[in-house]
């Protein structure tokens, strides 16, 4: 699976120094039964089929306890679309730049076509994916805060018969509300999730209650797995 890569930052304090290692700096102690039931959510939820979703190793120094997963979006020739990364971290004390106990942290990316990486309005509309992909689930959420970044490469050289590519990357971070026994609803916040992912993969809306939702055009060419 060609998962995101590169550090994660939550967005709300610069804690960007992530290193893949474990469960959270606390893997050794007993799991607060919230961030189980949060965790449990995640790993039953079940996405649709053009997205692959796995386990991952978490952040470790984020948040004493962190749960990540990856995706890629793959197309009917099994050929990646685009790839996400999101990781749930849990601080029982709470934290003042979350105001609240849990965050949420991604990273997606995907290729796109040169015409649609130099509209200028492009960075906002990503942005507005992802907020409104959490208000179209009804979700409760705060303190969003992340950048859209796009980049393209020409090649020079010995690389010069490689076409030209842009990509999008999304990375942002945002606080769930804790519902019952303080958990949030993580498995619609990975639906949601989900939902951005596939409109910057440029698939189809996934039910007709979203024919109005506008995506990327899936781009030329996809690149073999």
């Amino acid at each position: 699976m060609a998962a995101a890569q590169g550090r994660l930052s939550d967005g709300a304090g610069g804690m960007d120094d992530a290193k893949d290692t474990g469960e959270g700096e606390h893997a050794g102690d007993a799991v607060p039964p919230p961030f189980g039931a949060a965790v449990e959510a995640l790993r039953a939820a079940r996405p649709r089929p053009q997205i692959e979703i796995e386990s991952t190793p978490a952040p470790q120094r984020l948040a004493p306890f962190a749960h990540a997963l990856e995706a890629t979006v793959v197309d009917d020739d099994d050929q990646d679309l685009a790839d996400g990364r999101l990781v749930l971290l849990h601080d029982p004390s709470g934290h003042d730049a979350w105001q609240g106990t849990f965050r949420l942290v991604t990273l997606v990316r995907a290729e796109l076509e040169p015409e649609m990486a130099a509209d200028p309005l492009l960075p906002d509309v990503c942005w507005s994916w992802l907020t409104g992909a959490l208000q179209a689930r009804g979700l409760a959420y705060g303190e969003p805060s992340g950048t859209v970044t796009r980049a393209s490469s020409h090649y020079f050289g010995g690389l010069s018969e490689r076409p030209a590519n842009s990509q999008i990357e999304i990375r942002a971070s945002w606080t769930p509300r804790e519902g019952l026994n303080g958990v949030p609803d993580t498995a619609a916040h990975l639906a949601a999730w989900c939902d951005l992912l596939a409109q910057v993969a440029g698939l189809p809306p996934a039910g007709p209650g979203d024919a109005s939702v506008v995506t990327l055009p899936q781009r030329r060419g996809p690149q073999p797995r």
